[in-house]
């Protein structure tokens, strides 16, 4: 007998096979890669860590340029706040360049990823939208384009990425886009 598992049961899996492929050796992703790898350069996982937060920008000014960017395309600014060495950022922010969210961000946001440093930047930024940083990153806000805000997450709701289904994120993005 073929036991179907809720939705709710897949989700562990689904971060245990995202987590394996961020951590399998360059030998067994050239071994699973389809095209061909030059020897002298190692092949790139889609997971891969990178920056997404600059430590170095004004993200007073990056939110302000923002606003007057959604008030001129009609959209509605997202503020992304956490830390390069946050995994579940990293994973939220591999979810906002796929499809569907990828789609929904570039038709209806103005995406301002906010560095939080090691709890230690821009805190008074996320004091301005009442952002209660204390349950985790990522944390998200959405602002109209006056800058007030229309969502602030108050829980960690995007905090443990890796039990959130990537449909969550997609309803997210349809709910607060205007």
């Amino acid at each position: 007998m073929i036991r179907k598992f809720p939705h709710r049961a897949q989700r562990p899996l689904r971060f245990l096979v995202l987590a394996a492929c961020t951590l399998l050796p360059a030998a067994l992703l050239t071994a699973c890669n389809s095209s061909e790898v030059a020897e002298t350069s190692p092949p790139q996982s889609p997971f891969r860590v990178h920056q997404i937060y600059n430590p170095s920008v004004d993200a007073a000014a990056e939110i302000h340029q923002a606003l007057a960017e959604a008030a001129r395309q009609h959209k509605r600014v997202l503020l992304d706040f956490g830390g390069n060495w946050c995994g579940d950022c990293q994973i939220l922010d591999y979810y906002f360049h796929q499809q569907p969210d990828a789609a929904l961000i570039a038709q209806d946001y103005i995406l301002v990823d906010v560095d939080v440093g090691q709890m230690d930047h821009n805190m008074n930024i996320a004091a301005q939208y009442d952002m209660p940083l204390k349950h985790g990153v990522p944390a998200l806000a959405v602002l109209d384009a006056q800058g007030d805000v229309v969502y602030g997450q108050t829980g960690g709701q995007f905090s443990d990425m890796g039990r959130v289904d990537p449909s969550l994120v997609t309803e997210f993005l349809e709910r607060w886009k205007g």
